[in-house]
């Protein structure tokens, strides 16, 4: 790899379902592609689980409404298989190019679900999240904050997958997951509240990610 190459920023969104996450993604995809074009920077979309054939397949396996229960670990594994081929095939190589990787979720979903909703403990999940990601980490998250009441709201019509399906204390678990993890590295999180208007939700991520390329230039004119 040219060492000119400067390598590219991980972003992911993340939050409970029913928070716009999807909607927003694709705000920010278009958002971020017009305004790094000029810079010969490219925006690679992807999601977990999933983002491979791989990933794909396990995905399939853990949303599957009919699929028998899963126990706790199984569920945890597979994710974390998934994420491996992830990273290695699509993640990494893509960072490496200087190109920009948006996904939707990651391992804070895993803190989140399995760990805050199924009670997994966090040392086990940061045991796999070191084997597994190494030094990588998102250099930004948006987390898509819905209260548990206002999901039941918005998702009463819509066909749930296995995970979906849980209760409500369950997803009140993973939402406090979720802001605990924010509220203990603002640096990198930026808590949205998904309750407002699309709108206003993204004038909200623009303005973050404008400031994100801000310094990027800032820094490439310090340079010259």
């Amino acid at each position: 790899m040219n060492s000119t190459i400067k390598r590219g920023m991980f972003i992911t969104i993340d939050g409970g379902d029913g928070g716009g996450k999807s909607t927003q993604m694709g705000y920010a995809i278009e958002y971020l592609s017009a305004r790094l074009a000029p810079m010969g920077i490219n925006i690679r979309h992807t999601r977990e689980p999933g983002g491979t054939l791989l990933g794909e397949q396990l995905r399939a396996i853990l949303l599957n409404a009919d699929q028998p229960n899963i126990v706790n670990d199984a569920e945890l594994l597979m994710l974390f298989a998934a994420r491996a081929q992830h990273i290695q095939s699509v993640i990494e190589p893509t960072l490496s190019m200087g190109d920009w990787v948006l996904c939707d979720r990651f391992t804070d979903s895993t803190y989140a679900y399995q760990g805050g909703g199924r009670g997994i403990p966090h040392n086990r999940i940061a045991l796999l999240e070191d084997w597994v990601l190494g030094e990588l980490r998102p250099d930004l998250t948006f987390i898509m904050d819905l209260p548990a009441s206002v999901r039941q709201v918005r998702r009463v019509e819509e066909e749930k997958d296995r995970i979906e399906r849980e209760p409500t204390d369950f997803i009140e678990r993973v939402r406090t997951t979720y802001l605990s993890r924010a509220a203990a590295n603002t640096d990198r999180y930026h808590v949205i509240d998904a309750t407002g208007s699309i709108e206003d939700v993204r004038t909200e991520i623009s303005s973050v990610l404008d400031l994100i390329i801000e310094n990027i230039m800032n820094g490439e004119n310090d340079e010259n």
